[in-house]
């Protein structure tokens, strides 16, 4: 658990450096480094998204997982909590805590590295691809926390929840979990990474954490079209 425990507390620094930064930034520049993460947004989403090998398993995943999450409200209670949090950290700031929250955690979470590194570290106690990823994590933080404010922060959570989850269940997930598997995982959540891009440009309003479902849809789906043949 030392990699996840490592990705967390970078995350966890790199936000809170990124916050203090924000408060010496004047409202114009952070508008433009808003820009700046969303076209950056797009770009990873587009470029993880070809990581899938069938587009029909991307097309139920996202469909499903978009039902599912619908029927959970899943976006609604995010927004719920967020504006909570909104008012005891930063009342009247116009942060947008659920939308940093859900960006962050997609980001942060969705990959190959994020499941391959957290399998190793499960399996055979390799942490190193989680310390590499720790390193851009902490990067990647700071400037997410400059735009997208607290939302960040509690981002930690979902990291050192979902990643530690996959190494304490590695031996479990392995066989579900197989390359194609994690390459469908990685197409969906790019996906999902591509409709924030479009919500932080201001293009559209999409209820991306409804749609969170389809990642774990995936990998079922996956597993079972090769049971079927």
């Amino acid at each position: 658990m030392i990699g996840v425990l490592v990705n967390t507390l970078a995350v966890v620094v790199g936000s809170l450096f990124g916050l203090a930064l924000r408060k010496g930034i004047p409202a114009k520049l952070t508008a433009a480094a808003m820009t700046g993460i969303g076209l950056c947004t797009l770009y990873l989403g587009i470029s993880g998204s070809l990581s899938g090998q069938n587009a029909i398993i991307a097309i139920l995943s996202v469909v499903l997982g978009g039902m599912i999450g619908t029927m959970l409200d899943i976006d609604g209670a995010i927004q719920r909590l967020s504006d909570r949090v909104q008012k005891k950290v930063s009342p009247g700031a116009g942060a947008r805590v659920g939308e940093g929250f859900v960006t962050a955690s997609l980001l942060f979470c969705v990959g190959s590295m994020t499941i391959v590194g957290s399998l190793n570290a499960g399996l055979s106690g390799d942490n190193q691809m989680l310390f590499a990823k720790s390193v851009l994590d902490l990067i990647s933080s700071i400037m997410l926390s400059v735009s997208l404010g607290v939302g960040v922060l509690l981002s930690a959570l979902v990291v050192l929840v979902f990643q530690g989850a996959l190494v304490l269940l590695a031996q479990v997930l392995k066989p579900v979990l197989s390359a194609a598997a994690i390459a469908e995982m990685t197409c969906v959540g790019s996906l999902l990474i591509i409709a924030l891009g479009f919500n932080l440009l201001s293009i559209a309003r999409i209820k991306v954490a409804d749609y969170l479902p389809a990642i774990a849809v995936a990998p079922v789906i996956v597993l079972v079209s090769g049971l079927l043949g």
